[in-house]
């Protein structure tokens, strides 16, 4: 089999199971393991395919930058921000972390609503100002401008210094073996600092997110409450709910 027609299989592959295990993939071609994982190495270059050990998963469409991001899926992410809105509670202190879906999540809040905001996201801070009675905390550090966050170290040692009663976590993975992943280490390092500060914390994942792997993980299942998505039925969700993951959907 010739390299281009290789890309296709593996390509289609990846499109059918979800997954690709390079000893099976070679066992059934005839060629060498080295030869699959040299596709591989070629695939995840050209940003078609997350290389993980033993294999491949395919790659989030979410590790694009802002701007690309506010088109992609908004449908599915204001059904998990109308239900992420309704975990916070009136007079409560919530943990919002950045990005597109965090921002739809604003903007489902009712106009009313009292509460205490605190965000490492100076978009999602400026969307607040259209809440008179939220209270805003904006955690500063350098910001990374692909999320419009901040992160490093002076971002993580503020986190340090709150609480809340909610954290509103997003990712760009979900996978039940890789786990809940992003693309950048030091914006994985303050997603772990954010939820460590709240006493329930549930992740926001689109239905684009499901079944998808980036380079580095956030956090293991059993450091979050539950996952908010608008794909119940995915076969990653539903073996993730058949785990004891708690599942809330949006329709």
């Amino acid at each position: 089999m010739l390299a281009a027609e290789r890309r296709d299989h593996l390509l289609g592959l990846l499109a059918r199971e979800g997954k690709i295990v390079a000893k099976d993939v070679a066992a059934e071609l005839g060629i060498s393991e080295d030869s699959i994982r040299r596709d591989l190495r070629d695939l995840a270059g050209e940003g078609l395919c997350q290389r993980v050990y033993g294999g491949a998963l395919p790659v989030s469409p979410a590790v694009v930058d802002y701007g690309a991001r506010q088109a992609v899926s908004p449908d599915g992410k204001r059904k998990v921000a109308t239900v992420a809105a309704g975990l916070v509670r009136p007079g409560g202190a919530l943990i919002l972390d950045g990005g597109t879906t965090a921002l739809a999540v604003v903007h489902a809040l009712p106009r009313d609503l009292a509460c205490t905001v605190i965000t490492h996201s100076p978009t999602i801070a400026a969307a607040l100002l259209d809440h008179p009675q939220v209270e805003v905390f904006l955690l500063g550090g350098r910001i990374f401008k692909h999320s419009a966050v901040a992160c490093g170290a002076a971002a993580v040692e503020a986190a340090q210094n709150v609480s809340a009663d909610l954290c509103l976590l997003g990712v760009t993975g979900v996978h039940p073996d890789e786990g809940l992943t992003t693309g950048d280490a030091e914006e994985a390092a303050m997603k772990r600092a954010l939820a460590a500060r709240a006493a329930d914390t549930y992740v926001l994942a689109s239905s684009e997110k499901i079944g998808t792997a980036s380079r580095f993980r956030v956090l293991p299942w059993e450091e979050i409450s539950g996952l908010i998505t608008d794909a119940p039925h995915h076969p990653v969700i539903e073996q993730l709910a058949a785990r004891g993951v708690e599942v809330l959907a949006g329709d």
